[in-house]
């Protein structure tokens, strides 16, 4: 059982995300507050595991907050502005949540946080959850100096180099100072999939595939041997 602790200094945004948590069977909340000083007290003496955590807040904010509790729990970060999800990217949140947050975007954020925590069982679909809202069709990637939308229908293929990626899209090449694995999870599983441990590709951009190497236009992938199983079970439509 994942304990988790909102803090937001909007009510509302407190109701909303109590409400959510209530509905998933793997999170137990045991603090919700305005006063972000009430909260981190809270957090420094008692077992937490997660905090949805606002970021511009009076007293005391979300950034600052982060660096207190450094690696005591984990952090969600809830925001109405895109680019304060830099600060999140930097203290290692799992995820960061753009206002006005749906369930559908707060159950996958749940899901990478589960999987950080590595429980027994994967969170299960909730029979009476139907997603009302589409996926969201771009990403946010961290670059030197700022937070570059991509749009996921222009991406080719993902290049992982060590410390960062390079994301080669239809027009462009993108460095992001974030890792692979991390890339991965913020792309939707059924348009991406890991083929190589240095390589994503965009599944409708392959041209064709040959033994173990994928074409992508001119651009030849390779196609590792622990990777070949997953692969063709979504080539074939099986997954």
């Amino acid at each position: 059982m994942i304990r988790c602790v909102v803090v937001d200094d909007k009510p509302l945004a407190i109701d909303i995300l109590n409400d959510y948590i209530s509905k998933i069977p793997d999170l137990t909340l045991v603090f919700s507050g305005t006063n972000p000083l009430e909260a981190l007290e809270y957090v420094m003496k008692k077992q937490v595991d997660l905090v949805f955590l606002d970021i511009q807040m009076p007293q005391l904010n979300g950034v600052q907050f982060m660096k207190i509790v450094n690696d005591k729990c984990q952090i969600i970060l809830t925001t109405a502005y895109a680019e304060y999800a830099l600060d999140g990217f930097e203290n290692n949140a799992i995820d960061y949540l753009l206002k006005p947050v749906s369930f559908e975007r707060f159950y996958k954020a749940v899901q990478k946080a589960i999987r950080h925590f590595s429980l027994a069982e994967p969170v299960q679909p909730l029979i009476h959850y139907q997603p009302t809202e589409p996926e969201n069709d771009f990403i946010f990637v961290k670059t030197e100096y700022k937070l570059v939308k991509v749009n996921m229908d222009d991406i080719l293929f993902v290049e992982g180099m060590q410390n960062y990626v390079s994301i080669q899209t239809t027009t462009d090449k993108i460095l992001s100072l974030q890792n692979i694995k991390k890339t991965e999870e913020q792309l939707p599983k059924k348009q991406f999939i890991r083929v190589h441990k240095s390589y994503i590709v965009a599944v409708k951009k392959i041209s064709s595939i040959e033994r173990s190497r994928i074409y992508i236009g001119e651009t030849i992938i390779p196609l590792g041997d622990v990777y070949k199983e997953e692969f063709y079970k979504v080539i074939e439509g099986k997954q």
